[in-house]
């Protein structure tokens, strides 16, 4: 750009691993590449579910980084679960020859439509699925799709740089971890957009404080119910959720007792089996669900299970439950 920099951001979810991956590229391109660059994060608490930013920069070796500012109008934006566009503008700078590589499922024409992205090339890969095949994480998958959109990024010099950051600590887990990069390299799908008037460029723009001295609720006052910031959690999952079975079902309550934001619902009825009034168990609220599954571990019945979130049926996710008929 006119600073002399190529900058890249990362948008993502506590636990989804952007942090670690923007060390990891900043590291590659400053130690084994010979550029000149930098990288920070942002955050809130440090907990899942939690939106978290990656800044980096890279400059050519004989100039100064003098720059420590978020990374405003990036060459490259990367977006680690698609479900960040609902509460995010997280296409905020991106120009028309921005690139946007992006965790989906779906096609570059429907990634466009839920992004609303005024124009750019998209790279989609499902590095949801890859990491779940190679027992790993997103973040690796993501890596690999980014330095193939970067144009310029050496994919010897990432795999050797996440080869030393796993180490001996987890030496089981290097080669599972390159293949993940490999396929996250190869399998995308792209597609470029020109400006069409179809959607409107959105510039970045800093929040101002929402919440301070004259508008604080009274101590203890949530007053988003189910997170602290979002509703909308699910961009915290990293591909396995619960599934409630409806006729196991015993509502002992040990589901609720142990999940860590609320994601059940329950409504006062008949229970089946004792013919008494009581708290009957109706739903899982997915929107609230990250998919830490200790219901699933605490569920003596089995009315609770684990299932890849992919391969679950839709009107599931809709519903909440199942009658024990589908998966």
């Amino acid at each position: 750009n006119g600073a002399g920099f190529y900058e890249i951001r990362m948008e993502s979810i506590g636990g989804l691993g952007a942090n670690l991956a923007g060390k990891v590229l900043a590291e590659a391109g400053v130690l084994n590449m010979g550029f000149n660059g930098s990288n920070f994060s942002s955050y809130g608490s440090e907990k899942k579910g939690s939106p978290v930013k990656a800044f980096i920069r890279f400059c050519s070796p004989d100039m100064e980084v003098r720059e420590n500012s978020p990374v405003t109008e990036p060459h490259l934006l990367a977006i680690f679960h698609e479900n960040l566009s609902k509460n995010i503008p997280v296409t905020q700078g991106v120009g028309p020859d921005g690139i946007v590589v992006i965790n989906t499922s779906k096609s570059p024409d429907e990634a466009r439509d839920f992004l609303k992205l005024h124009a750019g090339t998209i790279y989609c890969i499902n590095a949801l699925k890859i990491a779940i095949e190679e027992k790993t994480r997103i973040n690796t998958a993501l890596l690999g799709t980014i330095c193939k959109a970067s144009g310029f990024l050496d994919p010897d010099a990432i795999k050797d740089m996440i080869t030393k950051n796993l180490g001996k600590k987890y030496a089981s887990l290097i080669a599972p971890n390159l293949k993940t990069f490999d396929r996250g390299y190869n399998e995308y799908v792209l597609k470029k957009f020109k400006p069409d008037n179809k959607y409107p460029y959105i510039p970045f723009t800093r929040d101002g404080q929402k919440i301070g001295y004259f508008n604080q609720p009274m101590g203890g006052v949530i007053p988003s119910g189910g997170n602290s910031i979002f509703k909308d959690i699910s961009a915290s999952r990293e591909g396995w959720i619960p599934v409630l079975d409806i006729s196991k079902c015993t509502n002992c309550g040990e589901c609720d007792i142990t999940c860590p934001d609320y994601s059940f619902v329950w409504e006062d009825g008949i229970d089946p089996k004792k013919g008494k009034l009581a708290r009957i168990l109706k739903r899982i609220v997915y929107e609230h669900c990250k998919g830490c599954l200790r219901c699933v571990e605490i569920c003596k019945f089995e009315a609770l299970t684990t299932h890849k979130e992919f391969e679950v049926d839709k009107t599931i996710l809709e519903k909440g439950f199942t009658d024990g008929s589908k998966k």
